[in-house]
């Protein structure tokens, strides 16, 4: 996973701070849009593992403060429920504008509310998935209970809610009485999946029978059974991450890698707009190569050495396991470490010499189990002996052909 620090302004001109998350080993086939829940934030540890679970699929995923909260300007006393949705629609033009237009937009609680408005008004928006969001907006009321009464009377009112105090003022209540949910749900011409949980004790399961049952299809309902309201635990929030990215490849475009063929061993296949990434059919296993980014690559997979250095470390280990496993050694595991580096020959006369040096190997293994110093000595003899490390000492040859 990449990830970096972004910026974006709203329609208020407040700059809006966020994380976008790409995958780790290729450009994301498709960005989401994360939208936060009630007074949380961008680091809510739910929206973390929900992110990284969906660029783990190949997504770019951006989460972001709305105004007011975390690290983004402006007075939460001065936001409300139409302003998150304009957030939304903002970020989706920064996406449009810097890297690609968002697919996929996923809300979590009051998030998902506003997920739905704001997919309603995003053209590019193909599905959108919600996590224990409310069926009626309004229903955030009832956290405010302590202070209603005060809104009502004063126009504003200092509510404490996760142990942080918030001023709500009432234009709050007012403009979430001007949402209706159930009509939009209705309307959305884009596949909707509802998440919740029948234990949420903050937004109860019928939250998700009436946004269901508003909504036309193509939609979906997956329990979360088990899970709380903000999906605190981490397997809970994980596992919401791999089912929104399984369902939403049914709704949003993925280009179909196109499999590699060859009667070799190995085969890569570069094109001219991909820089160094290649594509590669190892036996019969996909695999990216790269170069790293110093050297203008994208660092998405080992680069050529780290390869030939990856085949004689397994080697090794492989060679270890059989030789012990014959002599019914009791060796636990073994690691080999290994890295490739061009050094100078030792007591060379022309160490100046660019051509002295020579390719180098440094080769670490270690053993765990109950082995005495002779069994060990044997061993390390016998890691010379693995096919990888003697084709690297032998006199090889390179046949090329071309394909016509």
């Amino acid at each position: 996973m990449s990830l970096s620090k972004i910026s974006f302004t709203n329609a208020e001109g407040q700059t809006l701070s966020g994380r976008l998350e790409l995958p780790a080993d290729q450009h994301p086939h498709n960005f989401a849009l994360f939208a936060h829940c009630f007074t949380c934030n961008k680091n809510l540890g739910a929206v973390r593992n929900i992110s990284r679970a969906l660029t783990s699929q190949g997504f770019g995923v951006l989460r972001f403060d709305f105004t007011g909260l975390g690290e983004s300007e402006g007075d939460f006393a001065d936001t409300n429920f139409s302003g998150n949705v304009e957030d939304l629609v903002a970020a989706a033009d920064f996406l449009t504008k810097e890297y690609q237009a968002p697919s996929l937009l996923v809300g979590h609680s009051l998030g998902g509310a506003a997920a739905i408005f704001a997919a309603a008004a995003i053209d590019s928006i193909k599905a959108v998935a919600t996590v224990g969001a409310p069926s009626d907006p309004t229903h955030v009321q009832h956290l405010l209970r302590s202070g209603l009464e005060e809104i009502e009377a004063n126009g504003k009112a200092i509510v404490n809610l996760s142990g942080r105090d918030f001023t709500i003022k009432k234009q709050f209540l007012d403009d979430l009485e001007t949402k209706s949910l159930p009509t939009v749900a209705k309307n959305l011409d884009k596949a909707l999946l509802v998440l919740h949980s029948p234990q949420d004790t903050t937004v109860g399961i019928r939250n998700a029978e009436e946004i269901y049952h508003a909504a036309k299809h193509p939609k979906s309902f997956v329990t979360l059974d088990g899970a709380d309201h903000l999906l605190m635990r981490k397997e809970d929030s994980i596992y919401v991450g791999k089912v929104i990215a399984g369902w939403s490849s049914r709704y949003v475009d993925i280009p179909e890698e196109p499999k590699l063929k060859s009667q070799h061993h190995v085969v890569a296949s570069l094109g001219n707009d991909e820089g160094y990434t290649t594509q590669m059919k190892v036996g019969n296993h996909y695999m990216v190569a790269d170069e790293p980014e110093s050297v203008g690559g994208n660092d998405f997979g080992p680069s050529p050495y780290e390869l030939v250095s990856a085949g004689l470390s397994a080697c090794t280990a492989m060679t270890i396991k059989m030789y012990v496993a014959r002599k019914d050694w009791d060796l636990q595991n073994v690691e080999v470490h290994t890295s490739y580096d061009k050094k100078h020959m030792e007591d060379c006369e022309n160490c100046e010499d660019p051509m002295a040096k020579i390719d180098t190997f440094e080769r670490e293994i270690k053993l765990e189990g109950n082995l005495d110093e002779k069994q060990i000595q044997r061993i390390l003899q016998i890691a010379d002996k693995c096919p990888v490390h003697k084709t690297l000492h032998s006199p090889t040859q390179v046949i090329t052909k071309l394909i016509k």
